[in-house]
């Protein structure tokens, strides 16, 4: 059985071979044009960068390496950063030799836990993750190789083995950081039996009926794990690594742009509108009710949180896997009945807006109310859970990006009176 490093160092050559051959034959093609919107809106829409273990299409969604993510929600993570890292899932035997391998790299360095309580109490616990993690780089496999002199072509195998410590040690790290930031007593170790969203669920100490907790987090670790290369988070690691900064520098960098509020805090929102929701009628709302609270915010300059996407033009399938958890577990709580009844009748109010492109759910406009039926209330923290899920996307993709031999990030960059000048304008 070939393990993941024997598995990647097989299909990388090809892979190496097949952007060669692409820049050989066909590097003066144009593939994206850039427009003046454009430039003065984020770059969005603009085809500037390669992300092999990712693509969301926008009338069908995320898909990873070619899989819709709707076939993948039945999934272990660990399934899952097999699958981002090679492009297949693993048979059996691969999935267990990874998760042993992942086990024996749970065990987060003494200091990390030095740093964290030097921190001051009131410290977000973004700034507790992003921290863990570039404390850590003192130990990158990565820079010690590089100050080695490795080639080139050996960089992507160091980064895998930063990688995977990464991967392996966030969830504790994460839980622990719970427990210290909202003073829920001592860590709880990592039991080695259980596999990484049922071990985190674990360490986080909360109620856990029949295994919900641990399927909800393996759940959302597989939602949130990966989501192309041009959101910031992804954006943000993937700059700082061009610069051969090793993935602890990267990765904290682009949980950062995480941490901003029009990145990874917008379930918080979502949550905050249901509950406000359901305090203004005392419980769940009539269709009606509902219906003019939607138009109330709408005219008050205000959007509805959790609708719409940069992307998408259908409903989110992360919100649908969301959705269908939700009714099989949680149906009979009011905060849940609030958001499945918001998704029956905000769509048809904002069709009737002409600027909107996308009336429909995203993924963030369920995911708080799941946390928070099982007793997390902290808001801050959700977006803890979002990043140590999409660090297996992202350190995948600087795996992919060391293994393809990608340079520096180095676009171009132009005054206004350029373009002024450039597209005639007076």
């Amino acid at each position: 059985m070939a393990s993941l490093k024997e598995k990647l160092a097989a299909k990388i050559p090809a892979e190496v071979e097949e952007v060669r051959n692409l820049i050989k034959e066909h590097g003066d093609k144009v593939v994206s044009q850039v427009t003046v919107k454009q430039v003065f809106g984020g770059m969005r829409g603009v085809k500037g960068l390669v992300c092999n273990t990712s693509l969301v299409e926008p009338d069908r969604g995320l898909e990873i390496r070619g899989i819709p993510i709707a076939k993948l929600t039945d999934k272990l993570p660990e399934e899952i950063l097999w699958l981002l890292l090679t492009g297949e899932l693993p048979n059996q035997e691969e999935l267990v030799s990874l998760q042993e391998d992942l086990k024996i790299r749970r065990k987060v360095p003494e200091y990390v836990w030095d740093v964290l309580n030097a921190m001051p109490a009131d410290s977000h616990p973004m700034t507790m993750l992003s921290t863990a993690v570039l404390v850590m780089e003192k130990d990158s496999v990565f820079k010690k190789r590089y100050q080695e002199g490795m080639k080139k072509t050996e960089y992507w195998e160091p980064t895998l083995e930063d990688t995977l410590d990464l991967v392996a040690r966030l969830p504790v790290i994460a839980a622990a950081i719970y427990r210290q930031r909202f003073n829920k007593g001592p860590r709880i170790p990592s039991n080695p039996d259980l596999d990484m969203g049922a071990d985190y669920a674990h360490m986080l100490g909360l109620p856990n009926p029949n295994g919900e907790l641990e399927k909800l987090m393996r759940l959302y670790l597989v939602l949130h794990s990966d989501h192309e290369g041009g959101n910031v988070s992804a954006f943000v690691t993937n700059i700082v690594g061009s610069a051969l900064s090793n993935i602890y520098y990267a990765l904290s960098a682009g949980l950062n742009g995480l941490a901003g509020p029009l990145h990874g805090l917008a379930n918080q929102e979502c949550l905050r509108w249901v509950l406000m929701v359901q305090e203004k009628f005392g419980g769940v709302p009539t269709d009606e009710q509902l219906r003019q609270f939607a138009w109330d915010t709408l005219n008050a300059g205000k959007v509805i949180p959790g609708y719409g996407h940069a992307v998408l033009r259908v409903t989110d399938p992360r919100f649908d896997a969301f959705l269908a958890f939700g009714k099989k577990y949680c149906a009979d709580d009011p905060v849940f009945q609030i958001v499945a009844k918001i998704f029956d009748v905000v769509p048809g109010v904002l069709k009737q807006l002409q600027k909107v492109k996308d009336p429909w759910p995203n993924v963030d406009a369920g995911s708080g109310a799941l946390l928070y039926h099982y007793g997390m209330k902290e808001f801050d923290y959700y977006t803890v859970i979002f990043g140590i899920s999409r660090a297996m996307g992202v350190c995948s993709q600087a795996v992919m990006n060391r293994a393809l031999g990608l340079p520096i990030v180095r676009p171009k960059s132009v005054t206004t009176d350029w373009i002024k000048k450039t597209v005639g304008a007076a």
